[in-house]
């Protein structure tokens, strides 16, 4: 099956969403957490647009499960797990995240790693290990795949196998059916080219920026972190309970790091900017500590 070819798209059907961020919206109104992160506003103050529910949101899906086929992650992998796009030192990294400001964001005016350093201080502040410190600053770094031409519904959105059967609990689960892999026979089954409970690293999940930093960062975190990167966007799974007959032992154990690690995504941005004057050295230390001074995308 051929994967999908974007120059037959449109601007708009590539890029459907105002913001980057705007399925989010849609995650905080699916899943609301409890104030406890959310420190200087309360829960239904994020996102709030003063707006209906944005038809956006929908047509990112729509694109997302029609588009998102097994050949299609397949290729992108073979793509970009080359690391031959850019090499650059970690904190210039940063700088180069740092283009995707979004103006749009009703919850923060700050930058990619003001966000970045926000998740990675309320984690810090609730007394959890140093290396999940680092996931948190480093959990959106995947999202530099827009600055290689990705179109959104390849960067975000939540994430979830493929070449099986989809699972009803992923949302929107009717537009599963424009996907050339629904009516396939090698992929429509419930376990398709997988064994029975092979393990989440066996399966290959939806494309985006969780798989692309979890490949970046994989030789310097713990295994629980990794979890983290790779499948905070995994709902189906770690809130829904999907895709059991897929999981091992070792997937078990490790869910409640990623169930740990996920209200600080959402939850964690405020107005007021972390003063990186005074943690900068903190932050320096940490990520020598955890990561290659140079990282490959």
């Amino acid at each position: 099956m051929s994967a999908v070819n974007q120059n037959q798209l449109s601007a708009t059907e590539i890029n459907p969403l105002a913001s980057l961020d705007e399925w989010e919206d849609d995650l905080l109104k699916r899943y609301p957490e409890p104030d406890a992160i959310a420190t200087e506003k309360s829960k239904e103050a994020y996102r709030n647009y003063n707006e209906p529910v944005r038809d956006t949101v929908k047509e990112f899906y729509r694109l997302n499960h029609t588009y998102q086929t097994y050949d299609f992650v397949v290729q992108k992998r073979t793509d970009y797990l080359k690391f031959d796009k850019k090499k650059m030192p970690v904190w210039d990294a940063f700088e180069f995240l740092n283009q995707l400001v979004d103006d749009s964001d009703p919850d923060t005016d700050l930058d990619q790693f003001q966000h970045l350093l926000q998740t990675a201080e309320a984690i810090r502040r609730d007394g959890h290990p140093d290396w999940m410190v680092c996931v948190g600053l480093l959990h959106d770094m995947g999202k530099v795949l827009c600055l290689f031409g990705e179109p959104q519904w390849a960067v975000v959105g939540d994430t979830f196998p493929v070449g099986c059967s989809y699972s009803d609990k992923i949302v929107y689960p009717e537009f599963f059916s424009n996907n050339p892999d629904y009516s396939n026979e090698q992929y429509s089954t419930k376990y398709g080219v997988y064994e029975p409970n092979c393990g989440l690293r066996n399966v290959h999940m939806s494309w985006g920026h969780d798989e692309y930093v979890y490949h970046i960062a994989k030789n310097g975190l713990p295994e629980e972190g990794l979890y983290m990167l790779r499948y905070h966007s995994f709902y189906a799974w770690h809130r829904e309970g999907a895709y059991d007959h897929l999981l091992d032992d070792h997937d078990r154990k490790m869910l409640k790091w990623v169930k740990l690690f996920n209200p600080y995504d959402l939850y964690s941005k405020n107005p007021t900017p972390p003063n990186w004057i005074e943690l900068r050295g903190y932050y320096e230390d940490l990520v020598a500590k955890y990561l290659p001074a140079e990282l490959k995308f």
